[in-house]
C-alpha cells in the first residue's frame, strides 16, 4: 500500500464565504477534505497531511517555493513517501509547479492541485480535483514525468501549463501542445510526454533578485534604470512579437548588461518562442549580439524563476538561456 503526503499550502481551495463581507477567506478546512480523501482511499493508500501555509496564493513568495521543495525532498527522502500532492491558490499554482520541477530531483510523483470556487459555492471543485491529483499520485505511469499540475481531470506538465482564464474551471492549459494526460473516472490516462525537457538546478539558498519588465509600444529604459539602482541580479524582459523591443529601451539593456545584471528576452504573446529573426536596433538578433539570453518557449514568470534558481546556484546563465534551443 501506497503512503501519500498531502501538503496544504491555503488558496481558494481552502476557502470559504467570509459572513460580514460575503467574500471569499482562508478557512483551514483541511481536516475536512482529509477525512473525505481517507474514506475514498481507504483501500489504496496511507495518507498522512502536512499544513504548510493558509495563504492566498498572491502571497506565497518564491522563499516560500524554495522551503517547500526542501521540506518535499526531506520527506520523500527521510520519511518513505511514495508521493505528493500539493493544494494551492490558482494564481500563482504555475509558478510553485515550475519552481519545483526544476527544484526537485526526485522522481517520485509530485502534483500540485487547487480550485476556482471556494468551499461555499455552488459547484465547489476543490474536493473533486484533491480526488483526481491523488490518482495520479498513485498511477505507477506518473513516475519520473517531473512535476504536474491537475486540474478538471486534465494533467499537464508544470513546465508547460498556464492559467488562462479567470474564472473558468478549466483555466489550466498546456497552449502549445495540450494536456499530457487525463482522469477518466478512476482512470488516469497519458497522452504523451512533455515537449519540454526540465533542467535541473539545486542551489542550497536562494539569494538572488530578479524582476520582469513588460514591453509595450513605446517603452523607454526609465524601469531599466531604476532596477539597475535598486542592484538587481537579473532582469526579464517581456519583449514583443519574436522577442523584440523598441529601440528606445536598448540604451538601457546597455547599461545593464555593462552594470553585471543578466537580461533574459522573452514575448508576451501566449504562445511561441523568442528567435533571433530580426536584425534591427531592438530586435532579437541585435539584442542577442548585445548579450541578450534567450527565454526561448518560457512564460517571463517562470523565466524568471529558471534565471533566479540558476544564479543563486552561482551556475553561468549562458548554458540555459540560449537562443540556439
Amino acid at each position: 500500500m501506497k503512503r501519500i503526503l498531502i501538503i496544504f499550502t491555503g488558496g481558494t481551495i481552502s476557502m470559504s464565504f467570509d459572513n460580514d463581507s460575503n467574500k471569499s477567506v482562508i478557512n483551514d478546512n483541511h481536516n475536512e477534505l482529509l477525512d473525505k480523501i481517507k474514506s475514498r482511499f481507504s483501500d489504496d493508500a496511507l495518507f498522512d497531511s502536512y499544513v504548510f501555509s493558509m495563504v492566498p496564493s498572491p502571497s506565497f513568495t518564491p522563499n516560500d517555493m524554495f522551503k517547500l521543495g526542501k521540506l518535499i525532498d526531506e520527506k520523500l527522502e527521510n520519511q518513505g513517501y511514495d508521493g505528493v500532492v500539493i493544494t494551492h491558490g490558482t494564481d500563482t499554482l504555475e509558478e510553485t509547479a515550475y519552481f519545483l520541477d526544476v527544484f526537485l530531483q526526485t522522481k517520485k510523483p509530485v502534483v500540485l492541485t487547487g480550485s476556482m470556487r471556494n468551499f461555499d459555492e455552488l459547484g465547489y471543485d476543490g474536493f473533486s480535483n484533491l480526488l483526481s491529483a491523488i490518482l495520479v499520485v498513485l498511477s505507477d505511469q506518473s513516475y519520473n514525468r517531473g512535476v504536474l499540475v491537475c486540474l478538471n481531470d486534465e494533467i499537464n506538465a508544470a513546465n508547460e501549463v498556464q492559467k488562462s482564464h479567470t474564472v473558468a474551471l478549466d483555466t489550466f492549459k498546456s497552449l502549445e501542445f495540450g494536456p499530457i494526460g487525463l482522469v477518466d473516472e478512476k482512470t488516469v490516462i497519458y497522452y504523451r510526454l512533455s515537449g519540454y525537457q526540465s533542467i535541473k538546478v539545486h542551489p542550497s539558498v536562494l539569494n538572488k533578485r530578479i524582476e520582469i519588465i513588460k514591453v509595450t509600444a513605446g517603452t523607454n529604459s526609465s524601469l531599466i534604470d531604476y532596477y539597475i539602482n535598486e542592484s538587481v541580479d537579473g532582469l526579464v524582459i517581456e519583449g514583443l512579437g519574436r522577442g523584440n523591443v523598441p529601440a528606445l529601451m536598448v540604451a538601457g539593456i546597455k547599461r545593464a548588461i555593462s552594470s553585471g545584471i543578466t537580461v533574459v528576452i522573452t514575448s508576451r504573446c501566449p504562445m511561441g518562442r523568442v528567435r533571433d529573426t530580426y536584425a534591427y536596433e531592438g530586435g532579437g538578433y541585435h539584442l542577442k549580439t548585445l548579450g541578450v539570453l534567450s527565454g526561448g518557449d518560457l512564460t517571463s514568470e517562470k523565466a524568471r524563476l529558471k534565471l533566479m534558481l540558476i544564479l543563486s546556484a552561482n551556475l553561468y546563465p549562458n548554458n540555459y538561456f540560449s537562443f540556439n534551443f
